[in-house]
């Protein structure tokens, strides 16, 4: 079937149809640069880099958008604290911000403006809006955008402005009280930019207005961001778009990945339970942090926790498993990091059978089996995104192959299985060789030579008749997710 697409404005899945065709331009807002990013934000731009990547994949070719927000009061207050500019807090944590999306193997944006670079962009929409009557400055130098000027705000999330909270309460001069600001004046200490109504800065919901018009275009195909940036954000961005070009949609979909969860908690800077980016690879390989977020379906919440990411240490394992080559073929014995990295799903003290010629029945249901895993991965991925089932399609798949290589499939199918995994596990983002963003002492692709070693320990024990020794060895491996078969070739040993 063809791609469908869910979009937070229609509530509904739709066939995804591109404004130019055969191309994508697609916005994601992007950090406040005062602080490290968390996990938080490593789940929304790792769902964005596996919708990136799919539409690639499918032959598109994306224009991809993500700021950087360089001028806000966290920035302003950090830069204070500290007694240096905001550009040099903006700077050190846009840095750190490359470094963990490096680390994360998250495939770069193809412009990350600054508002601090483009100041004129929104300028220009401000003017706009003021010369069309839907903003108006106030005595003190500030602009608003006029809410009741757009009739069709809340369209986003559905809000009601009768029941509706105020925004940004307190402002005697607002003539609405669900105006926001589009500028701030000039403050003592504050950077500060002139523009026509008078010197100030920027609001927050304008940027990411005047930014993707400026980069995109007035109007773009995917709008991204975390579901917290619906309302007012979204909101706030769809009514200035909008009444500034007299167009609609601004964005012809919406997508909006659900929030991390610390222990069932929404993860927030005011609980005290972030936990950096940086901090978790220290701990952590990067495909883990991958695989938890492809774990659920992009729009749901998804809860952190240390069980959930040794789950998705023992998934990666497993689906490493499947690149181990057929026993005995050429690669097998070869020592190489990939071979290392993969020999997590099943493993032999016997390796030396015969894998040359295979069995007609194996083989073809192999065949079989790869052709499988290539439509169910696609139909799963064509129903908005899906990776929880894609994922499920590559788990199915491993299992099939690591049957074919214990009944012996010829090397010509069994390496085409082997390569048909490592390529769609590669467009959820995935490296099966190992070398996935690991930091030196994290990542459990090394396991497997330990797994070997008390497997032999127990092996040992069995031929000393050291029945108890042999038992403790047993239960140690089952509380890893390691069973063992005994047969007479040797043990052999399998990751749940």
């Amino acid at each position: 079937m063809a791609l469908q697409v869910y979009s937070t404005l229609s509530r509904t899945k739709t066939v995804f149809e591109t404004i130019e065709p055969g191309i994508v331009s697609i916005y994601v807002c992007g950090v406040t640069v005062y602080d490290r990013a968390h996990v938080g934000h490593a789940m929304s731009y790792l769902v964005f880099d596996t919708v990136r990547r799919y539409l690639e994949h499918s032959g598109y070719r994306v224009r991809h958008v993500q700021n950087f927000t360089d001028i806000d009061d966290k920035t302003i207050r950090r830069a204070a604290e500290e007694g240096v500019s905001v550009y040099e807090i903006a700077d050190r944590y846009a840095r750190e911000f490359f470094i963990d999306m490096d680390r994360l193997r998250i495939l770069p944006a193809h412009v990350y403006p600054r508002v601090s670079s483009d100041m004129p962009a929104i300028i220009e929409i401000i003017s706009e809006l003021i010369e069309r009557e839907q903003a108006y400055v106030t005595p003190e130098g500030d602009v608003y955008f006029d809410v009741e000027s757009f009739p069709d705000y809340g369209k986003l999330s559905g809000r009601d402005l009768a029941t509706a909270e105020p925004q940004e309460g307190g402002v005697s001069t607002k003539r609405g009280a669900h105006d926001f600001a589009l500028w701030k004046s000039a403050k003592p200490g504050e950077p500060t930019w002139e523009a026509p109504w008078g010197a100030g800065r920027p609001g927050w919901h304008i940027e990411c207005s005047a930014m993707a018009r400026h980069h995109l275009g007035e109007q773009i195909d995917i709008h991204g961001g975390g579901s917290d940036l619906i309302f007012p954000h979204h909101e706030n961005e769809i009514a200035q778009t909008e009444s500034a070009c007299g167009c609609a949609p601004f964005a012809h979909y919406w997508l909006h990945n659900g929030l991390v969860q610390f222990e069932g908690e929404k993860m927030s800077k005011s609980l005290g339970n972030i936990v950096s980016i940086g901090e978790f690879l220290d701990q952590h390989e990067a495909d883990a942090l991958r695989l938890f977020v492809h774990g659920s379906h992009y729009r749901r919440p998804n809860t952190l926790s240390d069980e959930s990411i040794a789950a998705a240490e023992r998934g990666l394992l497993r689906l490493r498993g499947g690149m181990r080559p057929a026993h005995g073929g050429a690669d097998e014995d070869s020592g190489s990091s990939s071979d290392v990295a993969s020999d997590i799903a099943m493993h032999t003290a016997d390796s030396s059978s015969d894998g040359g010629v295979g069995d007609t029945g194996a083989t073809s249901r192999l065949v079989d089996a790869t052709d499988a895993a290539h439509s169910r991965f696609t139909a799963e991925m064509d129903d908005d995104f899906g990776t929880p089932g894609a994922v499920a399609a590559l788990f199915d798949f491993v299992t099939e192959i690591n049957r074919a290589r214990e009944e012996g499939v010829a090397a010509g199918p069994f390496d085409a299985a082997r390569t048909t995994l490592a390529e769609l596990a590669g467009v959820l983002g995935y490296d099966l060789t190992g070398g996935g963003g690991a930091s030196e002492s994290g990542g459990g692709a090394k396991a497997a030579p330990f797994v070997d070693l008390l497997v032999s320990l127990r092996d040992e024990a069995r031929a000393n008749k050291e029945w108890e020794r042999s038992d403790r060895l047993r239960d140690a491996l089952a509380e890893l997710g390691v069973t063992i078969e005994d047969r007479s070739s040797g043990a052999v040993w399998r990751l749940r």
